[in-house]
């Protein structure tokens, strides 16, 4: 008796951490949604123009009355560059993750299955790139395109793919030896069907945590070369990378002209963390409780 009612206890608590992890997940998809539709829908929710400057209105602090967060040291409305700035962040991001994961994955698709030569070359072009300091590749690329946000997530693209080339050969290669694609193979399927309706469905599950992981990692790396003056921006559109350097130079004066691209930037980037580990957890069975 005293067994099976410290067993159902302890079921009623896995239910309710289970309810709460979900009740928290929705929060973060929530938020994230929020700042997709936000960015996509900017010219109609910002109040100002991002560019519009007044000289007479600079570092106006937060909660001033037609301001909310705001004003930066050329007198425009943080809040409508915060909005106009994650289109940039959130847009080079996303297409850059997606390029990835589609070159990744393609080419981690051939190495896995057809191996020999193939495996060799791409094995080959994966190390070379991981070897390659990614500081010095971005330097390298703006020096030679110029800093504009199709360069940028070129740049990105180059520098993310290897990762899903790697985790994809590694998932093909046991999927080689499991039963149904050896049965495929024996009653002559051809190989672009065996690959791309039997062995890629069953990796989308890693592609897609890799998928969320990534995004993460891409607004935070288009942050940091923005930062460092290799992203795109100007004085009307600017990603937060760019700002939050901007704000740099005024935090004793002005502190929040710099802690609201942060504070956007840490919450989109802990979302999307945590969002991708939950999606790890409900879709890698090893996982599972």
């Amino acid at each position: 008796m005293i067994d099976n009612h410290s067993s159902e206890s302890e079921q009623k608590r896995k239910k309710i951490v289970i309810k709460a992890g979900e009740e928290i997940m929705i929060f973060f998809g929530i938020l994230i949604a929020l700042y997709v539709i936000v960015s996509i829908f900017a010219p109609w929710v910002a109040p100002y123009d991002p560019g519009d400057q007044s000289l007479g209105d600079r570092f106006l602090p937060p909660l001033t009355p037609g301001h909310v967060l705001g004003t930066d040291n050329l007198g425009r409305d943080l809040l409508s560059r915060l909005i106009f700035g994650g289109r940039i962040s959130l847009a080079v991001g996303l297409f850059a993750i997606v390029m990835s994961g589609i070159i990744g994955t393609t080419l981690g698709l051939l190495a896995g299955y057809f191996g020999g030569v193939i495996d060799d070359v791409i094995n080959w072009m994966v190390n070379v790139q991981l070897a390659f300091p990614f500081v010095l590749l971005a330097i390298s690329v703006v020096i030679i395109l110029g800093p504009s946000m199709a360069n940028i997530i070129i740049l990105l693209v180059i520098s993310g793919w290897p990762e899903f080339a790697r985790l994809i050969r590694s998932k093909v290669l046991s999927l080689r030896s499991v039963g149904f694609v050896e049965a495929a193979v024996f009653t002559g399927v051809p190989e672009g069907r065996i690959i791309f309706r039997h062995i890629l469905p069953n990796t989308a599950s890693s592609v897609l945590v890799l998928l969320t992981l990534g995004f993460a990692k891409m607004i935070i790396a288009e942050a940091a070369l923005s930062f460092l003056g290799l992203g795109p921006g100007g004085l009307r559109y600017s990603s937060w990378g760019l700002m939050l350097a901007e704000g740099k130079d005024y935090l004793a004066v002005a502190w929040w002209v710099a802690t609201m691209p942060g504070l956007a930037i840490v919450t989109i980037v802990l979302s999307v963390n945590i969002l991708g580990d939950w999606f790890r957890d409900k879709l890698d069975p090893k996982l599972r409780v």
